[in-house]
């Protein structure tokens, strides 16, 4: 197979939908498929997880990588098994335990009741093994070296927690949520406001943005479905695949030169009905995927928000009958 400059395979482009086993990194993870497909420029994961926890994990290659912040600021949903009764040094079940409670006596309705303030726009304070920087230095490597340090509560959104089973000091939740959340960090506040303490027992992603558990493929599965040097790609997402909820519009050869240089274009013919600013996908008359762009009502005109180069059709181009 042909190889680039560098002994890499030819880039290419789009989303893997990979399921990260518990007990490694997302780096981990990410350095298992850079080798698994020949790629090592220009990839990328969305979300990182904890080593405990497995699920989800969206790997971006080439120029799906520009598109990251369609894949993390989606929302995610866990399947979160929580231990009262005790508190861990890392809110996991990897830490040291610092505190053990009695849990007799906590009822369903009463964890219910103490979920009712985690819900909603609210400030959640990272746990000191996180990878948020304060005064230049990654939390959890203050953490290994025993120095706790006071952390600023961050905004997050969590949009609903589910109880599954209630057989304290076991608990099942799915919870769905926003950008930024900490798992950890809820099943220890939780704990604390129960007054016995909490910590995550196990964790599954079951779903990040538009990527699912159930469609998802491990390493080892991706490594199995190689088929001479290329068969991984099969399962390869086109770029536009995490947009193909925005409507579309179809630009002739003249505008598409105008939106390669990064210029608006205007089509007044098109009869679009696109709210001020709405984003779109743009393609070929071909059905090429171009652009991101943007309707400016004022002007008439889609101003480009990112830029693609795409040799192929793609599936997900209007239809021209």
């Amino acid at each position: 197979m042909p190889r680039n400059r560098n002994g890499d395979h030819p880039e290419v482009n789009g989303f893997i939908n990979l399921y990260k086993p518990s007990g490694i990194t997302s780096m981990d993870a990410l350095r298992r498929v850079k080798r698994i497909t020949g790629q090592r420029r220009k990839v990328g994961h969305g979300g990182t997880m904890d080593p405990l926890a497995r699920g989800v994990l969206p790997v971006c290659f080439g120029q799906a990588t520009r598109l990251m912040d369609y894949v993390v600021g989606g929302a995610k949903r866990y399947l979160m098994q929580v231990k009262l009764g005790e508190t861990t040094s890392t809110y996991d079940a990897e830490g040291e335990v610092l505190e053990k409670r009695e849990t007799r006596g906590i009822t369903r309705a009463q964890v219910e009741q103490a979920l009712q303030p985690f819900l909603g726009l609210v400030q959640q304070k990272p746990p000191m093994y996180s990878a948020v920087k304060v005064g230049g230095q990654r939390l959890y490597k203050l953490a290994r070296a025993g120095v706790e340090v006071e952390r600023q509560p961050r905004p997050i959104e969590i949009y609903n927690i589910t109880i599954l089973e209630c057989d304290t000091p076991n608990l099942t939740l799915d919870v769905e949520c926003g950008k930024g959340a900490y798992m950890r960090t809820l099943a220890h506040d939780l704990g604390g406001a129960l007054g016995c303490g909490g910590y995550v027992a196990d964790l599954e992603r079951l779903s990040c943005g538009a990527f699912h558990a159930e469609t998802a493929m491990t390493p080892g599965q991706l490594e199995g479905s190689i088929n001479g040097a290329e068969g991984w790609q099969e399962h390869l997402l086109p770029v536009d695949w995490i947009l193909k909820d925005l409507k579309a519009l179809s630009i002739g050869p003249h505008a598409e030169r105008y939106l390669r240089d990064g210029q608006r274009v205007s089509l007044n013919d098109s009869g679009t009905t696109a709210g001020y600013l709405e984003p779109y996908r743009a393609y070929s008359l071909d059905g090429r995927f171009l652009a991101v762009v943007r309707f400016d009502r004022p002007t008439n005109s889609w101003k480009p928000v990112k830029v693609f180069q795409t040799n192929t059709p793609s599936p997900y181009a209007p239809s021209r009958s």
